[in-house]
């Protein structure tokens, strides 16, 4: 039992006797979910198994759609006074949370070697989004990194190895082009949704990150991310692998899925999605490179609220700790493709076995070697909005790349100067 479990049991025991409402602690938390799929099923049946373990904490867990969708319902709660102490947000709304002071560093939570491990031991690439300023203000739970999924029995079709999936840009164009087809695109990315996320992929992968490490700063019009907006547009209007103007998110799985398009990148929480539902063969591989390998971090982390009272933020703790301990990353994992957030999850025989018998599942994990922290600055709506649209207006046409991301970065230079 940890120190805070002890003194909750004896706190409940005392005060039930007088008051049995006095008994709970009761907990709110908003989480997204951007894969679809029946992950509240699986949210609820952690929560269930807490609260079993915990009698003397109850959690509302209310699923609040995406992760824009949870951000608005989150802050509209906490500033009608409603009561919420936690919440499951994107990583990247760090900066955002803590301007506007609505957070607490899990640093001044934490009490004892046995809670400063539990923090120490996630992947180091999911807590960069986290840790800023020397605080660690965000906790990894549901987190991925953008994975190549391809269809093998096309693969083979079409004459290509169903074992080797491209590797760099120069084959992903020549592979794309022996997979397309009057009824299938060789390749679709997609750029609704979360186009930025893409984006960053991609100008990662052509050497140039497209924000600084501190928020303040962004690198839109940098002559390399230029290129990497022309070069995704080039797939399309160039080479013809993809279709033109834009990829829609919420359906592509479902065109790979009837075979629409013989690769797709998408988040790794669809993998168990796609592989409960796949008809045919398929591999799942790292993106390729250009200059280098590599994928930002995506996803979401927890969050504790500044306005819950200390006895609330010490049970938030208490869920959090335990929603992300190695057995229940491990069952997170398993349920829906996320990675297990700690190297402990991986260690674990559920998620061993598991990796044993379907590989896929590490793909995302090994690509944290390659992985960067999640674009995020201050302002980081209004900064991402400008760069989506963007990327957006390029792609239709309806704009040069380098017209587009001019005006965004002239966007973003003016939401950003005062934090500089």
């Amino acid at each position: 039992m940890t120190r805070y479990s002890a003194v909750a049991a004896i706190f409940a025991a005392t005060t039930a006797l007088v008051n049995p409402a006095a008994a709970e602690t009761e907990l709110t938390m908003y989480y997204p979910i951007a894969v679809g799929g029946k992950l509240t099923e699986v949210v609820d049946g952690i929560v269930d198994k807490f609260e079993a373990q915990n009698p003397d904490i109850k959690v509302n867990a209310i699923y609040s759609g995406n992760y824009d969708d949870t951000r608005i319902k989150a802050l509209s709660a906490l500033n009608s006074g409603e009561p919420a102490q936690l919440a499951v947000m994107f990583s990247i709304d760090a900066y955002d949370l803590i301007e506007q002071d609505l957070i607490v560093p899990f640093d001044g939570l934490i009490d004892g070697d046995e809670e400063q491990n539990w923090l120490n031991g996630f992947y180091p690439a999911l807590m960069a989004n986290g840790q800023i300023e020397g605080k660690t203000w965000g906790v990894p739970f549901q987190r991925s990194t953008i994975v190549a999924y391809y269809n093998k029995d096309l693969f083979r079709a079409a004459g290509l190895d169903p074992e080797k999936a491209p590797t760099s840009w120069d084959e992903l164009v020549s592979m794309g082009k022996a997979l397309s087809t009057d009824d299938t695109h060789g390749l679709m990315i997609p750029s609704t949704g979360y186009p930025y996320w893409m984006f960053q992929a991609l100008a990662i992968q052509n050497g140039k990150e497209v924000m600084s490490n501190d928020g303040a700063t962004t690198y839109f019009d940098d002559d390399a991310v230029v290129d990497t907006l022309e070069f995704w547009k080039s797939l399309s209007v160039d080479h013809g692998i993809m279709p033109e103007g834009t990829v829609e998110w919420g359906t592509l799985r479902q065109a790979f899925l009837e075979g629409k398009t013989a690769m797709m990148w998408h988040s790794t929480g669809n993998l168990t999605a796609v592989k409960n539902n796949a008809t045919f063969d398929f591999g799942v591989a790292k993106l390729p490179g250009n200059e280098r390998l590599g994928s930002p971090t995506g996803g979401g982390n927890f969050y504790v609220f500044k306005d819950a009272s200390a006895e609330e933020q010490q049970a938030a703790l208490e869920l959090i700790k335990f929603m992300t301990s190695p057995e229940q990353a491990a069952e997170w994992s398993i349920a829906t493709g996320y990675m297990g957030v700690s190297p402990a999850a991986y260690e674990t025989e559920a998620l061993k076995a598991y990796a044993a018998e379907f590989p896929p599942a590490l793909v995302a994990r090994d690509q944290l070697e390659h992985a960067v922290a999640e674009f995020s600055t201050f302002e980081t709506a209004r900064v991402r909005d400008g760069l989506n649209v963007a990327i957006q207006s390029a792609l239709t046409g309806d704009k040069t790349a380098q017209v587009a991301l001019g005006e965004a970065q002239a966007t973003a230079e003016r939401l950003l100067k005062d934090y500089k």
